[in-house]
């Protein structure tokens, strides 16, 4: 792959993802190809994996979940590995979404080489390729399990489709619930095996997933109104300041201090927004999505 554009993120710069450095093992750098992981940090996101042998019900599964988060404008995670990981970028990208990969390996050295289209199709639409290994560098077994750490740290929540007992995938649930992320899976028949790992992790604590909607409620998120938003073309004002109000700060003057704009043209942003009907107030100073 053409690394002409690859960034470098270390512990000390300012655009390195906030959420890596409360994790254990937090990465000394991070390699970077594509939109910054600042454009959608502040964005919903949910880390899906599973089973490398993904059964015809793991793959409905996750195609009919991601394609409603990402179409909605949830940012979906994932490993770039065979199975549930390669079809939930794939079901984002078919959805118009945003996804983001993680690799193993260094981004010169795409793994699984047959991911290769899969990667660049991730670039061209506005997704991002993340390693901590520098170009050049020889990848090791450990790494593929070291990785589900970043997976799970940049996402709000982890979604496991399908796994088995004894799973990679579980690895990455392990991770999630050290980082104090909310951990779902989707149940499958008890006669599955591929589905042992999922079912165990529900009477484990998990949250079950039955539907997108379980996913929504866990985020936070009105799908409707997410999907009105997102549609939005507005200024880059304006669009900072929905993302703003969908990240949870209503009050105006929490707003005016988040976005570092002064009052009177919050006032006049909001006004716009709420004729364009994706905004709407509550009274005393405060607003939401419509």
């Amino acid at each position: 792959m053409n690394l002409p554009n690859v960034k470098t993120l270390k512990l000390s710069d300012s655009s390195y993802p906030e959420v890596l450095r409360h994790i254990s093992s937090t990465p000394e750098q991070l390699f970077v190809l594509g939109t910054s992981p600042v454009e959608w940090l502040d964005k919903p996101k949910v880390a899906v994996v599973g089973s490398r042998r993904a059964s015809p019900y793991g793959r409905q599964v996750t195609e009919r979940l991601v394609s409603e988060l990402a179409g909605v404008g949830v940012v979906i995670i994932s490993g770039l590995a065979l199975g549930i990981d390669s079809i939930a970028h794939q079901a984002a990208l078919e959805a118009n979404g945003q996804t983001v990969a993680v690799l193993p390996t260094p981004l010169d050295n795409i793994y699984p080489a047959s991911h290769n289209n899969l990667a660049q199709n991730i670039l061209s639409q506005g997704g991002t390729l993340i390693s901590e290994y520098p170009p050049g560098s020889t990848p090791y077994k450990l790494n593929f399990i070291a990785r589900n750490r970043i997976v799970s740290g940049l996402a709000d929540i982890l979604l496991i489709t399908e796994a088995a007992v004894n799973s990679g995938t579980l690895h990455t649930a392990r991770f999630a619930l050290e980082q104090g992320k909310t951990v779902m899976a989707v149940p499958g028949n008890i006669t599955s095996p591929g589905s042992e790992g999922c079912n165990n992790l529900i009477k484990s604590g998990a949250i079950p997933a039955t539907d997108a909607g379980d996913i929504f409620f866990a985020l936070g998120i009105n799908p409707k109104k997410a999907t009105k938003a997102s549609r939005f073309k507005g200024s880059p004002d304006q669009q900072a300041l929905l993302k703003l109000i969908s990240s949870g700060i209503h009050s105006q003057e929490e707003l005016a201090l988040a976005s570092k704009l002064d009052a009177a043209s919050i006032s006049s942003l909001l006004t716009m927004l709420e004729i364009a009907g994706v905004a709407r107030s509550l009274g005393a100073g405060n607003w939401t999505l419509a």
